[in-house]
This record gives C-alpha cells, sequence and structure tokens, in this order.
C-alpha cells in the first residue's frame, strides 16, 4: 500500500522534514540513516536540509541526492543525454532547409525562434511521455489547416523519439531511467528506506519517480504546502467538468493521489510540528476554493476562527507605483535585518526585485537573491553582446563608442587612461564633424590632425580591428562565426599591445560564465550549420539571456530574495510576497505556436493552467508563514493594476465576513501596509523645501555683450534671448548628438547644395526637359556623396523628382526677370551708434532686367506667414534692408523689388511678397530699437520669451532649468559677469 506524507503550509520545511525523518528514524541503529537516500527537489533544498541536520549536532547523515541527478548514476545503461544547444543548432537546421522548401508554413518567422519553440515542445513530449505518433492521430477538425502547418515543423522531430543507440534528450533519458528504476524496484525493492522531499511532481518522469517511491515498502514522498484543510468534496471537483481544474493549488497532490489510489485522508502529517498559521491556513483554504465558490464561502465562512487573531501578522501593501512598493519593501527588510529576523522577498517580478536590491544598497544591504543577475547584463555579456552586433552592419558611430565606452575594452594593456583620452577626443571630432559610417581611413585622418602621443597607434590598432567586420555579411558556419567573434572581443578587450588573458573579460563571476557559454557553443557550433548574422546575434543573446551570475560580494545572512520555486523551501520568519498583480501572479503563460488547449489536453501534454496552479500552490504555502507581507502597486506605467486572483480572492472573502471580524481584519492589514507606504514617501521626501529655479533673465555687463550677429540670431534674440546669452557670452556650444542622422536640417542643407549647384551650372541655351534631367543628375550626385543612408537617398530623391518639374518651370521664371548675383555669399551692415554689425549669407539675390533685386530664400518645410515675418521671423526683411544699405558688396546699394521663400513641397505655389510701404524702413528701425534695449539698456536676456510653441526645445532648456519654472512667470533680471556668476551690489557698482 502506498504512503504518502506532507507538511502544512508555512511549515519550515527542510527543518521539519529532519525533524520528522530523525524521529522516522529514532528505533533504528545509527548507521541506518547512512543507508537512508534523500532525493530534493531543487539545490537550494538539499543545503537547507542538510543546514537543518547541521543543527541537530553530530550524526550520521543520509546519502542526499537532487531528483535531477537520477541519471549520474555510472551503472545507468543510457548513454549521456544530448547538450541542449546541440540539439537546438540541429533543430535550427531544419526548420531552416523545411522553410527554404516551404517558406509560406511561417511567414515572417525567424528559424531560430522557431526551433527554440520546437525544441521546448519537444522536451516536453519526451518529459510527459508523448510519442509523435500521438499528435498525428489527434482530432483537428477545428484547426485543420494550422494544424497541418504545425505538424510540418512537429515531424521534424519525430527521428529524435526514435531510440537506438542514437544519445537521447535529457528529459527522454530522465524518463527513460526513472521507468526503468521502478521496474527494477517492482521486482526488487531496496532494502533502505528512500524519500522524496519537497517535490510536487509537477513534471511527468518526476511524478512518475514519485508514485515509484510512494509504492516502495520503505519509499516516503513527503509534498510540501499539502492543504489538510480542504474537504473531500472539494478534491474530487478538482476532476470534475469538461477540463480538470489544474489552475487549482493543490491539484498536483490531487493527481498524484489519483495516481495512487489514495484518498487525501490518506495522507499523513510528517511531523507533529503545527503550522506557523493554521487559522490563516483555514481562511486560505477557502479562499481558494475552484470555482464556483461563493456558496462554499457563504456555507463555510461563518464556521471560520475569528480572522482578527489569524491575519494579525499579515500586512497589505497597496503602493500607488512600484517605485513606492519597492521602497516599502526594502524598509520592511531593513527593520527586518535591525531585529535580527531572516526575511524574504519572494516575487517572480525581476524588475521589482531590482529595484528592492537597489533600495536596499543605500543602507548596506546585500540580499541573498538566488536568481542572481542575467549574464545578458553583466559586462562581460552585455561586451560580447555589443561585438557580435558589429557583424552585417556598417560601423555607426554610436555602435563604435558603445564598444570603445565599456568598461572592458583596452583593459589588458595597463593604458586604460590613455583609451578613454583618444576615445574622448574621437568622440568630439565624430559629434562634429562625423561621419555617420567611420572607418579605417577616417580614424587614420583623425589620427593626422593631432601630435598627441599614442593617438596614430591606437587608431590604427582600432582600424585593423574594427575595419573587416561590416563585410562579414551573408550566411557562414557558426564555428567561423564564433571563433571571428572571440577573436575580435579579445582584441578589443585587449587593448594596443595588451593581451585578453590580461583583460577583465574573462574575470570574476561574470566573465567566468560569460567564457562557460562562448565555450560551449564553440563545443557545439559544429552542429550548427550556416546561419545569417541576424541569426547569430540572436543565438549569443539567447545564450547570454539564460546564463546567471552570482555576485561574489558577502549578502546578508538573513535578508533574500527568492523566485517562486523558492517559496516551498521557506525557512524565514518573514515572507514578502511582491507584485500581486495579475500578469505577475501567476505570470501570463506564452502564447503557443502549435496546439490548442484542448489539443494539448487530449494529447497528454501540460496546460497552461498548471503553470497557474504551481503558483497558486507557491501563493498558498507562501501565505502560511509566521508573518506576511503582501505588495501590490496600484498603477504602473500610468494604468491600473489588477490586483492578483488569488489576492483578490481572499480580500473579497475577508470583507464578506463581518460576523468573524474579517472587515477589521482587512482594514487593520492595510493600515500597517500604509504606515510603510507613508514611511517610503517620507525617505524620498527633501528634509527640507525644494529649491525651484526662477525663470532666468540674465544682465551681462555692456561691453560683454555680442556686437555682432547674423540674420538668424535676430529672431533668436527675439523669440529665445536666453539662446543668445549662452551661446554668445558664456560661449557654450551645443554638443551635437551621438551619431549623425538623416534629419530636416541635413535635407536641407544638401537641398541648398543642390540648387546652388543647379543655378550656377546652368548653360544658357537649355531647355526644360535637359534642366530637369540636369537638376536629377546633380541631386544624385550630391546625394551620394554628402548622405551615406541608401534609404535616404531615395527618399529624398523621390521626393526631388516629384516637384522638379514644378520647380524647374517656375526657375525659367525667374530667370527670365533677371539673373542670380549673390549665391550663398556672405554680406554685413554696420550699425555705428550701436557699435554693432549685422551679417547674411542669403540663398540668392536676383539682379532684375529692371536693376532693382529679388530675394530668394529655399524651404524645405513651411515657410514663414507674414505675419511670423513681421514680428519674429525677419531674416528675408533684413536681408532686404541691407541690401538697400550696401550690405552686399556685388549690388551696391540696391533697389529691392521683393522677397520669396521657396517651398520645395509646392514650387509652383511660391508667392512674392513685394516691398511696399517702407516695410524694410520699419523692419530696419525695430532692429535698432531691439538693439538698444540689450547694446545701451541692458535689458536680460529672457529665456523662452516668444517661443513659436510651448512644445518647441531650446538647446540651453537644461541650462535655464526650464520645467522648474513656466513661461507663464515673470522673468527675473540678474546682474551676471561674463561667465555667468550673479553679482553682488559692491560689484554692480
Amino acid at each position: 500500500m502506498a504512503e504518502l506524507y506532507a507538511l502544512p503550509c508555512g511549515a519550515d520545511f527542510p527543518k521539519a522534514f529532519v525533524a520528522g525523518l530523525i524521529a522516522k528514524m529514532a528505533g533504528r541503529p545509527p548507521e541506518a540513516m547512512a543507508r537512508v537516500t534523500v532525493y530534493a527537489n531543487s539545490g537550494r533544498m538539499r543545503r537547507k536540509i542538510a543546514e537543518a541536520f547541521d543543527a541537530h549536532g553530530t550524526r550520521l547523515l543520509p546519502r542526499l541526492r537532487l531528483i535531477t541527478d537520477l541519471g549520474s548514476d555510472p551503472m545507468a545503461a543510457l548513454p549521456p543525454a544530448v547538450p541542449k544547444l546541440r540539439r537546438r543548432l540541429e533543430l535550427g537546421q531544419l526548420v531552416q532547409r523545411l522553410l527554404n522548401a516551404a517558406p509560406d508554413l511561417a511567414p515572417g518567422a525567424g528559424a531560430a525562434d522557431l526551433a527554440e519553440s520546437l525544441q521546448d515542445l519537444m522536451a516536453e513530449m519526451q518529459d510527459e511521455g508523448v510519442s509523435p505518433e500521438a499528435l498525428e492521430r489527434l482530432d483537428i477538425a477545428d484547426h485543420a489547416a494550422h494544424w497541418q502547418r504545425s505538424l510540418a515543423f512537429i515531424r521534424i522531430v519525430a527521428r529524435f523519439f526514435e531510440g537506438g543507440d542514437a544519445a537521447p534528450d535529457a528529459e527522454a533519458r530522465q524518463r527513460a531511467l526513472v521507468a526503468a528504476l521502478a521496474a527494477a524496484w517492482a521486482e526488487t525493492p531496496p532494502a533502505d528506506p528512500v524519500v522524496v522531499a519537497g517535490s510536487t511532481g509537477s513534471r511527468g518522469a518526476t511524478a512518475l519517480f514519485l508514485e515509484a517511491v510512494a509504492r516502495l515498502p520503505e519509499g516516503w514522498v513527503v509534498l510540501p504546502g499539502f492543504d489538510f484543510d480542504q474537504p473531500g468534496p472539494v478534491w474530487q471537483s478538482l476532476f470534475q467538468g469538461r477540463f480538470p481544474a489544474e489552475d487549482h493549488p493543490q491539484y498536483r497532490h490531487a493527481a498524484l493521489l489519483r495516481a495512487l489510489d489514495l484518498a487525501p485522508s490518506a495522507v499523513r502529517l510528517w511531523d507533529t510540528a503545527p503550522a506557523p498559521a493554521p487559522d490563516r491556513n483555514r481562511l486560505l483554504s477557502l479562499a481558494l476554493r475552484p470555482a464556483p465558490v461563493t456558496d462554499q464561502w457563504l456555507a463555510e465562512g461563518p464556521r471560520l476562527p475569528d480572522l482578527r487573531p489569524a491575519t494579525q501578522a499579515m500586512t497589505l501593501i497597496e503602493a500607488p507605483d512600484p517605485r513606492t512598493e519597492a521602497l516599502a519593501i526594502a524598509l520592511r527588510l531593513r527593520r527586518a535585518a535591525e531585529d535580527g529576523q531572516r526575511a524574504a522577498l519572494i516575487t517572480p517580478d525581476r524588475m521589482l526585485a531590482r529595484r528592492v536590491i537597489a533600495a536596499l544598497d543605500r543602507w548596506g544591504i546585500t540580499p541573498d537573491d538566488s536568481a542572481g543577475q542575467p549574464l545578458i547584463l553583466s559586462p562581460p555579456g552585455r561586451f560580447l553582446r555589443h561585438v557580435a552586433a558589429l557583424y552585417g552592419e556598417r560601423l555607426s558611430v554610436e555602435a563604435l563608442l558603445t564598444l570603445l565606452k565599456h568598461p572592458i575594452t583596452a583593459t589588458g594593456n595597463g593604458a586604460r587612461g590613455d583609451h578613454l583620452r583618444h576615445t574622448r577626443d574621437l568622440e568630439l571630432r565624430l559629434r562634429r564633424r562625423g561621419p555617420a559610417f567611420p572607418g579605417p581611413a577616417d580614424l587614420a585622418a583623425w589620427a593626422e590632425t593631432s601630435p598627441a602621443e599614442g593617438r596614430a597607434a591606437w587608431a590604427a590598432w582600432l582600424g585593423d580591428a574594427l575595419g573587416p567586420t561590416p563585410a562579414l555579411g551573408g550566411d557562414r558556419m557558426v564555428l567561423d562565426w564564433v571563433e571571428g567573434h572571440l577573436a575580435l572581443a579579445e582584441t578589443l578587450a585587449a587593448g594596443p599591445g595588451g593581451s585578453a588573458e590580461a583583460s577583465e573579460l574573462w574575470r570574476e563571476a561574470g566573465g567566468r560564465e560569460a567564457a562557460r557559454v562562448m565555450q560551449g557553443l564553440r563545443t557545439e557550433a559544429p552542429h550548427g550549420g550556416a546561419v545569417s548574422p541576424d541569426d547569430y546575434r540572436e543565438l549569443v543573446a539567447s545564450l547570454m539571456n539564460s546564463g546567471s551570475v552570482r555576485g561574489s560580494e558577502t549578502v546578508h545572512p538573513g535578508i533574500a530574495i527568492w523566485g517562486t520555486l523558492e517559496a516551498r523551501v521557506q525557512g524565514a520568519d518573514l515572507v514578502i510576497l511582491g507584485g500581486l498583480v495579475d500578469g505577475v501572479w501567476p505570470q501570463q503563460p506564452p502564447p503557443d505556436p502549435w496546439m490548442s488547449r484542448r489539443m494539448r489536453m487530449d494529447a497528454g501534454l501540460r496546460s497552461p493552467e498548471r503553470a497557474v496552479g504551481l503558483s497558486a500552490h507557491d501563493f498558498q504555502q507562501a501565505v502560511g508563514a509566521p508573518e506576511v507581507v503582501l505588495s501590490r502597486a496600484l498603477k504602473s506605467a500610468e494604468a491600473e493594476t489588477v490586483p492578483s486572483r488569488w489576492l483578490n480572492r481572499m480580500v473579497n472573502l475577508m470583507a464578506g465576513l463581518p460576523t468573524r471580524g474579517g472587515p477589521e481584519a482587512l482594514a487593520a492589514m492595510r493600515a500597517r501596509g500604509a504606515e510603510l507606504v507613508a514611511l517610503a514617501r517620507a525617505v524620498e521626501r527633501p528634509a527640507g523645501g525644494i529649491p525651484r529655479a526662477t525663470r532666468p533673465a540674465p544682465q551681462p555687463p555692456l561691453d560683454q555683450r555680442p556686437t555682432e550677429l547674423a540674420v538668424t540670431g535676430i529672431r533668436s534674440l527675439i523669440r529665445d534671448p536666453y539662446q543668445i546669452y549662452a551661446r554668445r557670452i558664456l560661449r557654450l556650444e551645443p554638443l551635437p548628438p551621438i551619431g549623425i542622422e538623416p534629419d530636416a536640417r541635413m535635407r536641407g542643407t544638401v537641398l541648398h547644395h543642390i540648387i546652388e549647384r543647379f543655378v550656377r551650372e546652368r548653360p544658357e541655351a537649355e531647355d526644360q526637359p535637359a534642366a530637369r534631367d540636369r537638376l536629377m543628375e546633380i541631386a544624385e550626385a550630391e546625394l551620394a556623396a554628402q548622405i551615406p543612408w541608401a534609404a535616404s537617398q531615395r527618399m529624398w530623391r523621390a521626393r526631388l523628382e516629384r516637384v522638379a518639374a514644378a520647380f524647374v518651370a517656375t526657375e525659367f521664371e525667374r530667370m527670365a526677370r533677371g539673373k542670380p548675383v549673390v549665391l550663398e555669399r556672405a554680406g554685413s551692415v554696420r550699425l555705428d551708434d550701436l557699435g554693432f554689425t549685422l551679417t547674411a549669407r542669403p540663398d540668392r539675390i536676383d539682379q532684375l532686367t529692371d536693376g532693382r533685386v529679388h530675394i530668394y530664400d529655399y524651404k524645405t518645410g513651411s515657410p514663414p506667414t507674414k505675419k511670423q515675418q513681421e514680428a519674429f521671423d525677419k531674416q528675408m526683411l533684413l536681408e532686404a534692408a541691407m541690401a538697400e544699405r550696401g550690405g552686399f558688396e556685388a549690388l551696391g546699394h540696391a533697389d529691392v523689388e521683393g522677397i520669396t521663400y521657396i517651398g520645395m513641397k509646392d514650387p509652383a505655389g511660391a508667392k512674392p511678397d513685394y516691398l511696399e510701404g517702407g516695410v524694410t524702413m520699419k523692419t530696419w528701425e525695430g532692429l535698432e530699437r531691439l538693439l538698444t534695449h540689450y547694446l545701451k539698456g541692458g535689458r536680460g536676456y529672457v529665456a523662452r520669451r516668444a517661443m513659436h510653441s510651448t512644445q518647441d526645445a531650446s538647446d540651453y532648456d537644461h541650462l535655464s532649468r526650464f520645467g522648474e519654472w513656466d513661461v507663464t512667470d515673470a522673468p527675473v533680471e540678474t546682474p551676471v559677469d561674463g561667465y555667468g556668476a550673479v553679482l553682488g551690489e559692491e560689484d554692480r557698482a
């Protein structure tokens, strides 16, 4: 007769398990314990069991093993399992061949992603004992088209189920070993006890192992978190209906009982120690009943004990946002550290865990994080990923600087400081002058611009290392990719004249884990065939994402962060369940590209609800701890969150039991949580008031104000005077962004070059079709020379081609009235009374046949309206006034007929503005008044005085601290010196 044992929810499983095992073996000689074999469900459980034995003094220990170590026995008849990476690479080749032969099977899908998903399906089939033939027999009447596509891929894996002498996969090998072990035990049971501790049998092979152990004469299965309060009819209801209730926390226990033909009442308590919170366990048992539950709540709720004592050690945090939630949790963990409590945060939300770790760091508390840091986020992981991203792509400025600034680059030659200095100088050059895609020749040319020591050798090292990478496109063998990837990574890490061994690439925990992952890829690479650069990058990123790095720093012995699997280990005085929102507890199941839920059940595969049930079991078990904090954020990313279904059930049940003190208990839980939230807000609140800047209007000395501006600068002086102050007086030039982008400014610059060449090179006798062709030839040449992005070249050429005929037609009309005299040539006018010079570089000024002139300006965007020109955008009017005052040498004192903005979106729609009524005189007088206010009156340079839109950004918004003040605030004029320092009363005097 099979026997099952269990421990209640909330029990310290390792401690209670060891106490029960010692009691079980009490009547036997001491050496009998050494013959006991204990199979733990995880490495952490095994360590905790060993520690619990240490607490009982000196004695012989049982053999402690893992369930997954069944195949490590050297007597096992099966060959070693095939490495998962090798199988994935093999599947990738098979999937790619299938897609090449029938690309319509999965349009737009990548072979690497399909291979990974197919490998997961194959592993599940082998673990659950489902053969490909079983899938072929499924009833797919409602999914015929989709299923035929799925079967085309699933048939790929049929060869891996054939067995024979071929090496099996890990899941198939484990199931075969369990089956062989069960058959051997059925004939010859082991003479000594065999115990399974902490497993729920959630996977097929593990469930078979639990059944085999339970049937042994001295086989003991100890289940974690068993609900001893759940009535028999509820246990039976888990298997009623169309689908079994796999999302219930006790379903896996119920499935094992059913397989062993045992009633729930047959499960015996392993240890006599009571649960930490038995009344709370009764509350959770009722709250988590399978739906429908309201009738059971009405019938059984009044029979619950008083909920106020049961929930006295429970806290409910409902934080306004994830940041506050993390800080509130960190504060509770800090209090636990001060009080000597063993505390653990349990959450599947790694972002929340990282926030809590960051918050604890301010108090010098480093928790024991069971998950560690993903390798892909560690310095070596990021470095290797950045290097892999170079292949198949042109080397951009962003990619180059990302690598050069990485903390691992050039750490193998003892000259990291020189490397950073050269990197800084190169960055400034690339920001200001480009090119967008630097190559070895560009690096060599830059090195020649300065005799700085070591620059030429450094540039040569960098050019030699990175020069060949863009050419490495197309499909290559995985092994070739790996070798080239590692060679380039080590070269960059070593630095000029350095060695990879002396660099930081393979050092510390992250470097060792990265070396292990890349060595594994190098070993299995011959099985991967040929892949594209994109597929190789995805492969490296996936492998890095699966690796984990545990820090080497000393952790706090009493503070831990666990995943949901570690919730079964327990052993904490305080348990915090964080991130209790739907989509986190439980996590959303990933979409299944192969089968529907019904098809999975018919085939015998795991349903999405099984993962939900396991998460529910972890929740139920954790809530039974001595002290519990339940935490969630009310909002995330500005959206309302939905509370976890289990938390929601518990809250609703408590709120509906006034006779058992439920509403009062719930209010007390929330009040304790509100205290932590208030404390979190207080921690982040500055001790004093937050000083806010006023809207600046600095008043530098008159003799330090600019005495020369271009006509475009007058627009800034009107709309944003602070920009003139920062750029011309403080001499603060905005640093160009990293990388040159094909933006509107570049498009305008190229367009001006095209039109200038077109006008300059115009033959006398030329018809409109020939002129149009010549315009497009010039555009082709200029775009090819100045725009390194092929897509932008084609797009901008197409835009110009659409308006080329209209532009040429209007150009012939202009040429019939006059000829260009000034093309992109500078001019200036001196205002002697103010000691000021106004400069301009007009796009074009034509001398008309009647002796007057006309000024043109080309616009790729929308030209300013007439009212905007009169009030703010005075560029063209000022150029006209300058022409009248002899500002352009080629014109002398000219009579200006008018001005025209030629919008390149609609050249035919350009309307001339004929200057009448003394408009240029009024503009010039307005300029003199404006300049007098600044150069003689001492007016302050107001920030964002009259921006076109409140959404417009200035290069100096951060300097003026815009945001701390609003455009409705009155400017505060402040005397300053030429360096921006505020002058005191004595300084002003």
